[in-house]
């Protein structure tokens, strides 16, 4: 039985014949005019990036401390500002003129007078006639691990004997008395401090809100 191809498949081998003898592809959208382009040629794309420079001089807001990059240090309008130094200048970790004995207890002081609420509204015995007795022992067994832990990183850390770690020169060159704290013996006195203050601070809590029974929300 003869096959004999329809008028539109012949239609169309015809014109990819021709297409194929010129070497050219013919595509056609649904508007405007056919787009021609070669199938055996590729166009690399080209182009010059040129930085121009302003005429105007630019204000850096972060730039290296004191314009020396080898320190390592950044400042911004933030680390650098007045008030923000004021305020780091007299956190305890900060004010190497003070016994690190004082500085362990006035950390400890903070944060075991703020544990105490947490652990009485938030502990498991909250919803019972016992919650301030129990969240006050658990915030005074939380200074205790914390004591621990405190110790444990000076004996890892310093040697007796050794002089303290911390930098003898200011960023700005001016030299200042090492940091007892980065020493054995500071460390010691800091966690010592730190376990005295922080079970003060838990006890002056709960005298506070049990036993001189003062009109505090969250009791």
């Amino acid at each position: 039985m003869p096959t004999t191809s329809s008028p539109l498949a012949s239609r169309l081998k015809s014109s990819s014949t021709s297409s194929l003898s010129r070497k050219l592809v013919v595509l056609k959208g649904i508007s405007g005019a056919p787009f021609r382009f070669s199938p055996g040629k590729t166009r690399t794309p080209c182009f010059t990036v040129k930085a121009v420079q302003s005429d105007k001089p630019t204000f850096q807001v972060i730039q290296p401390i004191n314009g020396d990059p080898f320190i390592g240090s950044l400042e911004t309008p933030i680390t650098s500002s007045p008030l923000i130094a004021w305020y780091l200048s007299n956190l305890p970790a900060y004010r190497t003129a003070v016994n690190p004995l004082l500085r362990g207890i006035e950390v400890g002081l903070a944060h075991g007078f703020l544990l105490v609420g947490p652990f009485v509204k938030a502990g498991p015995l909250r919803n019972t006639a016992v919650a301030g007795q129990a969240g006050s022992l658990a915030a005074a067994g939380l200074v205790i691990i914390l004591s621990i832990c405190l110790t444990m990183y000076g004996v890892a850390s310093f040697n007796e004997g050794e002089p303290s770690t911390a930098p003898s020169l200011t960023l700005t060159g001016r030299k200042k008395e090492p940091d007892q704290l980065q020493t054995a013996e500071g460390w010691a006195k800091f966690s010592g401090g730190f376990f005295f203050g922080g079970i003060s601070g838990v006890i002056w809590a709960y005298f506070l809100l049990y036993v001189l029974d003062l009109p505090y929300y969250f009791k």
